[in-house]
């Protein structure tokens, strides 16, 4: 394991989008015809949309008094941009023609003609097609992200919303160019996908990653990202990265599972619960060489079972070799103390997998170029510095008892995510697969483009 390197292969440079035509700037007029009503004008058909709208595209012109969005005198070259998108849909693996590119097109260019009706028309299909492609990026990808908590699971946004997130926007044309409705990773993996200067690998490795970016968080205004494939994790406050450190994670055997989940609490002085694997792994084979006082020495107590109330069972009694053998299972627990291998505190997100941030005592391997060493679980280079930014205190135990709970004020998510691409300034910063999950995806697909609907 200490073999495998994570690091990156040569970042380089990638161009933005080209050049977008100009859009027809024409004056601020009512559209009572329309914003009364979610009717198309002038016989434009709607957009297909599969879900549940909410607060309408309609309750939005109204509530504006039926003020435009797209041609708009503060518009710039927005509605152009928007077409430009959503021609190249098939770069998020979704069908352009779902949206009606062309008709919009044909109504934009009947109201740089002075059509009155055709402004309406314009209007009504750049926002049906928006927020209908919105919806689309803004849905979750089905790429194995247990979801411990559905309230972090990507949600489609209501019409009414995306609008006037749209609307809000200091620039509507760079809020389109950049995708300001999603996470600023997916817009910069999209535009370097959208450029011509990758190789097919680098073509294919973005994709699987463009997938996944769309399940990290659009408008989360205070959260956490640990990145597995960088073997790092990031802190997000109001929306900006304002602390990072590296953390170890699963070995290859072992993977940290992709996983969206709220952190509950912190476990001050903590037992570690033994899963029966690495028990098996890493425990029997030390106690058949050199007998029970092995656990003794490292603070290994051995249970009954795995309920609420075990009893403390004899070592002696227990077939040792069997045990690493993997011919019997056994609920080992470590006790606090100074070589617990959870360190002074873990951060705890209940979830069936067992996974948990926390403490370490090996500090060696937070020094390794590539830290897949544990079991599953996250370990931290600096467990308090995270405690304190999560508690807004620093985090000290009381007394000698353990697993000492201490409930967070406020919820925090956190989004366990595997990015092999991520953006790094103005160019791409690539990592290995170290869990095969690009290759995996991409054989799943037949080797082709990602479809994401």
């Amino acid at each position: 394991m200490r073999n495998l390197r994570a690091g990156f292969v040569p970042a380089r440079s990638y161009s933005r989008i080209g050049g977008v035509a100009a859009a027809c700037l024409l004056a601020a007029a009512p559209l009572p015809s329309w914003a009364a009503s979610p009717a198309l004008a002038a016989g434009a058909a709607p957009v297909a949309a599969p879900y549940a709208s909410g607060p309408t595209i309609a309750d939005f012109y109204q509530a504006r008094a039926g003020r435009p969005l797209w041609l708009s005198s503060q518009s710039g070259a927005a509605a152009a941009a928007m077409l430009e998108l959503l021609d190249s849909a098939a770069i998020d693996g979704l069908n352009p023609d779902r949206y009606p590119i062309r008709r919009a097109a044909k109504a934009l260019r009947d109201a740089r003609r002075g059509d009155t009706r055709a402004v309406n028309r314009a209007e009504l299909l750049l926002s049906q097609a928006f927020v209908s492609y919105a919806r689309d990026l803004r849905t979750a990808p089905n790429i194995g992200i247990v979801y411990v908590d559905r309230d972090l699971a990507p949600a489609p946004p209501t019409p009414r919303s995306l609008l006037e997130r749209a609307a809000a926007a200091p620039s509507l044309e760079a809020f389109v160019q950049n995708l300001g409705w999603m996470n600023p990773t997916y817009g910069q993996l999209r535009r370097a996908l959208a450029g011509s200067q990758n190789s097919p690998t680098e073509r294919a490795q973005l994709a699987v990653n463009l997938e996944r970016a769309r399940a990290l968080p659009a408008d989360e205004r205070r959260y956490l990202v640990v990145n597995t494939a960088a073997q790092r994790l990031y802190v997000y406050d109001n929306g900006q990265l304002i602390d990072s450190m590296r953390v170890v994670v699963g070995k290859p055997k072992y993977p940290t599972p992709m996983m969206h989940a709220f952190i509950r609490a912190a476990a001050l002085n903590p037992y570690w619960n033994v899963p029966p694997d690495l028990a098996a792994e890493r425990i029997a084979p030390n106690v058949v060489k050199q007998g029970t006082g092995y656990l003794r020495s490292m603070g290994y107590q051995l249970l009954s079972d795995w309920s609420d109330h075990p009893t403390v069972v004899d070592p002696a009694t227990v077939d040792w070799q069997a045990v690493a053998d993997g011919r019997v299972e056994v609920r080992i627990r470590q006790l606090p103390g100074p070589q617990n291998a959870l360190g002074k505190m873990k951060f705890v997100f209940p979830n069936a997998e067992g996974i948990f941030l926390h403490d370490t005592p090996d500090r060696q391997l937070l020094t390794e170029a590539s830290r897949l060493y544990s079991g599953g679980c996250i370990r931290l280079e600096d467990a308090g510095r995270l405690g304190r930014w999560l508690f807004g205190r620093d985090l000290k135990k009381t007394g000698s008892a353990p697993e000492q709970m201490v409930p967070i004020p406020a919820l925090v998510p956190l989004y366990i995510t595997y990015m092999t691409a991520v953006p790094s300034g103005n160019a791409i910063a690539y990592f290995d697969d170290v869990y095969g999950r690009d290759a995996a995806r991409l054989a799943a697909l037949g080797g082709g483009r990602i479809a994401s609907r």
